[in-house]
């Protein structure tokens, strides 16, 4: 820890994150014992206001957490109905049929909501049992006593562009707890500094990642279909990624319309949110927006390495939740549901070592509850569906993955054992000179869009006098390297414009990082083939603010 003074404040657990994982901890520690104390930690200036995902909602996670929330008013409203699966090509698609997929894919019984809603709805909950919920105030650093997480600096405000104090400083809080739940999402800076120096990912796969782009849509009565859900593979990405599309149906004729980029993609001209304009000129898609508006956009990174690559989860003091972790379960395109379960078993498993007088130790009763419980159950059956995908392509993931998941769904064995991923998504990338650059179509403004356009429609915002919280290790290294090697994918695979080349006349070409566009995907910190842009924290309250993801 720097040697700032900082006050301090003692709590039972601190919990960074307000997504599903954290909230689920919470209100557990709270419903197991009121009197422990218990503090959320929230980056975004809301709760809510950080949180996309798809989503369909398998409500198991939230039925073990709180039984009755259809009594209390969850904002689970639109019941699925119809579950479709196309195969696209250029001009038309084919409907997979539903029979021959595993029970495990139906999502009968599930819901289409607004995470972000369901979030908030939970922060309530949560709130009248006693937890202390402060949005607002980004996590920037770990405190350690000796190998033992003790804490975390949280509401460090008002450092110059240059780092320094500026006249308006603020040192932040050091909230220590008995035990620190790290609850950050996908990819979170403190997460991967405790990943990194406690060597948790050392018996685990690479993790692997997918790019997942947002737009919701107000389309024409006539073309909604409440309860609708739709998952689509195939064109545009072909063979040149893995990937595929989600269209979901919600209330008040609004369209969840998304497209997913897996990240370990080779061909560094290969443009995600370009490929998911074009995806939006498919006929089927076009007549389903025809008439309507895009009124939201937001982008973040998918954890897809799932069984195989879930790290060690406790350490001294601390715990990984969540999709800090990666508990997406790749083929169902789902998480928050083992994200809730993962918050509810490290609640039980701090509850019970505070009751029996320990702090500070490793919490190594949640991570046997995780490899034995409901999500060991949800990962297990689909864990070779995406290396298959990955290493053999999507017909391969169709046929041998399906078997696979058919068959371990029936007899809890999966007769392909346990593939492995190989490369990092970075180490995929491909040198530039191996690949043809991609022409992609002039959006028409109308139903296709450029990245700023969308950018503008996330409510994102960063003070510009704060240091840019997209560092680079080796200033050099965009131009001098990843330029003439791999054609700086950086400026292609930002769902944000926020990386440019800029060349003008007379002078060499520089890198330029426009920070404030930002919508803290991660994307960067995944895909830079040198490893070289490390995404921390901005000031807390800073990013987008999504209102209805």
């Amino acid at each position: 820890m720097s040697e700032i003074e900082r006050e301090s404040m003692d709590y039972d657990v601190v919990v960074v994150g307000a997504g599903p994982a954290g909230l689920s901890a919470a209100i557990r520690l709270k419903q197991l014992d009121a009197d422990l104390n218990v503090v959320v930690l929230e980056k975004g200036s809301e709760v809510g206001a950080h949180i996309l995902s798809g989503a369909v909602l398998d409500p198991s996670g939230l039925s073990a957490l709180i039984p009755d929330w259809q009594e209390r008013g969850a904002p689970l409203n639109v019941p699925v109905t119809d579950d479709r699966f196309l195969m696209m090509g250029e001009g038309g698609h084919v409907r997979i049929p539903n029979w021959p997929m595993p029970r495990l894919m139906s999502n009968h019984g599930n819901y289409i909501v607004s995470m972000g809603n369901v979030c908030r709805w939970m922060a309530e909950q949560a709130e009248a049992l006693g937890v202390e919920i402060f949005p607002g105030m980004a996590c920037s650093e770990l405190v350690y006593e000796g190998e033992r997480l003790a804490g975390v600096v949280a509401g460090e405000f008002g450092l110059e562009k240059d780092g320094s104090k500026g006249p308006s400083y603020e040192p932040g809080m050091v909230l220590r707890g008995k035990y620190v739940f790290l609850a950050e999402g996908v990819r979170g800076s403190l997460s991967k500094q405790a990943i990194a120096r406690h060597r948790l990912d050392a018996d685990a796969e690479p993790q692997k990642y997918g790019l997942g782009m947002k737009e919701i849509w107000e389309v024409r009565p006539e073309n909604h279909r409440e309860g609708r859900v739709v998952h689509t593979m195939g064109w545009p990405l072909g063979k040149q990624a893995g990937g595929g599309s989600f269209i979901y149906h919600a209330e008040n004729n609004q369209v969840f319309l998304g497209f997913v980029v897996h990240l370990n993609y080779a061909n560094p001209y290969l443009y995600p949110h370009a490929e998911f304009q074009k995806f939006k000129t498919h006929p089927e898609i076009r007549k389903l927006l025809d008439g309507g508006k895009r009124v939201a956009y937001g982008a973040r990174a998918i954890t897809e390495g799932g069984w195989q690559s879930l790290p060690k989860l406790a350490f001294p003091g601390g715990a990984l939740l969540g999709c800090a972790a990666g508990m997406v379960n790749v083929p169902r395109i789902k998480g928050n549901h083992n994200a809730m379960h993962s918050g509810i078993a490290a609640a039980e498993a701090a509850h019970a070592a505070i009751t029996a007088g320990r702090e500070g130790d490793e919490l190594a009763e949640y991570d046997a509850a995780v490899r034995s419980g409901p999500i060991a159950r949800d990962l297990k059956p689909v864990r070779n569906v995406k290396p298959l995908w990955s290493n053999r392509g999507l017909w391969a993931s169709l046929a041998l993955g399906g078997f696979d998941m058919w068959v371990s769904s029936l007899t809890g064995w999966n007769p392909l054992g346990t593939r492995k991923h190989g490369k990092t998504d970075a180490a995929a990338t491909g040198e530039a000179a191996k690949f043809a650059p991609i022409d992609y179509p002039k959006p028409d403004g109308k139903l296709t869009f450029d990245r700023l356009t969308n950018v503008s429609f996330s409510g994102t915002n960063h003070a510009e006098d704060q240091p840019s919280h997209l560092q680079l290790k080796d200033p050099a290294v965009p131009v001098r390297v990843n330029l003439p090697k791999y054609a700086e994918p950086a400026q292609r695979y930002c769902p944000a414009g926020v990386y440019e080349i800029v060349e003008e006349a007379g002078q060499p070409p520089r890198f330029q990082i426009n920070a404030q566009n930002c919508v803290h995907c991660k994307t960067c910190d995944i895909k830079d083939p040198s490893q070289n842009i490390v995404w921390v924290t901005p000031q807390g309250g800073d990013g987008p603010n999504y209102p209805n993801m």
